[in-house]
């Protein structure tokens, strides 16, 4: 039996969604649904119906895991609780700071429908926080660094193309190389978020538009940009389409520690993402939790977990015997 996925949302991340769940022969897309008319709505997947957003209700028998695509700034917050009251549901929420407060909102609703819920899956948060846990855990004396980039933040470009007066942006991530270098050295270096990144936004605002209350905004938005040394650039549409339509990302997790009586040994750990397409990649993280939240729902677990509370070989399709004999 095919493991049912529904679409929830119909931007970068779920386009990349339909096409990761080809990849898997115990999956199949059952569902799109869109806040924009359905009709005006075309994927790549054959026979696969549109629905608008509202008809979700009506085929929560039909669906076994909701896959949500929509934004950390506005969307999550109030669609994945409300999904989770209806279906087993998988979301990417990158809003570092306020996960906790997320992670309560989801669980009780998860918890009081008998479904299965989890959040904050991608690659950071997500991959990188698998690593950083197995790192710290490994290397308890020690300190953690992560660097973003260079590349496309889907989340901080979402934020931007939010405030009004802005009709398109494109956010780049950026390490500070002098930063990295030192990491790399074993030296622990004391750094603080803005000595690590900095943040480079193009936008393309409406004509007339007030751009210095723009430039504003987006430099002083809490848990995006206040942090960071941040540079916004206004060009054109036809700039941003000819210079920034891609989408790469990466970066790097690096535990730098200590062992031996006296932390007289010092040990790297580095774990490292280059990506020609962040929401292709992230979307493919995605489908492989789908797989764990379906099995775990299968087996009558209920409520809100992250990508610690997963075991890795919940997100394989091969057996346990499969998994011992040709990866351990």
């Amino acid at each position: 039996m095919s493991i049912r996925i529904g679409i929830f949302g119909y931007g970068n991340l779920a386009k990349g969604v339909e096409l990761a769940v080809r990849n898997h022969k115990d999956m199949e897309l059952k569902a799109v649904f869109t806040r924009r008319d359905p009709s005006g709505v075309k994927i790549k997947t054959e026979g696969v119906p549109v629905y608008h957003a509202d008809d979700a209700v009506k085929l929560k028998d039909e669906i076994d895991v909701m896959i949500l695509c929509g934004g950390s700034a506005t969307d999550l917050p109030t669609q994945t609780p409300q999904m989770a009251e209806m279906f087993n549901v998988i979301d990417s929420f990158d809003t570092h700071a306020k996960i906790p407060e997320h992670f309560d909102n989801v669980d009780k609703a998860a918890k009081k429908s008998g479904k299965t819920a989890i959040i904050s899956v991608g690659w950071d948060p997500g991959m990188f926080s698998l690593n950083r846990m197995y790192a710290g855990a490994i290397l308890p004396d020690g300190e953690d660094y992560t660097f973003w980039g260079k590349g496309v933040s889907q989340g901080h470009s979402d934020a931007i193309r939010r405030i009004e007066g802005v009709v398109d942006a494109k956010q780049y991530t950026i390490p500070v190389d002098a930063a990295l270098d030192a990491v790399r050295s074993g030296s622990a270096p004391e750094l603080t978020t803005r000595d690590k990144h900095t943040r480079e936004c193009f936008v393309v605002a409406e004509e007339g538009a007030d751009l210095e209350r723009i430039e504003s905004e987006i430099v002083n938005m809490p848990n995006y940009f206040a942090d960071y040394n941040t540079t916004v650039h206004f060009i054109s549409q036809e700039e941003l389409n000819a210079n920034h339509s891609g989408i790469p990302h990466g970066g790097f997790v690096i535990r730098s520690g200590k062992t031996g009586l006296n932390g007289e040994h010092k040990h790297i750990i580095e774990y490292s993402l280059k990506l020609d397409s962040n929401p292709e990649f992230t979307a493919s993280v995605l489908v492989a939790y789908a797989r764990a939240a379906y099995r775990l729902n299968q087996e009558g677990s209920a409520g809100c977990k992250t990508v610690f509370d997963i075991a890795p070989a919940y997100l394989s399709p091969q057996s346990g015997e499969e998994l011992r004999k040709h990866l351990l």
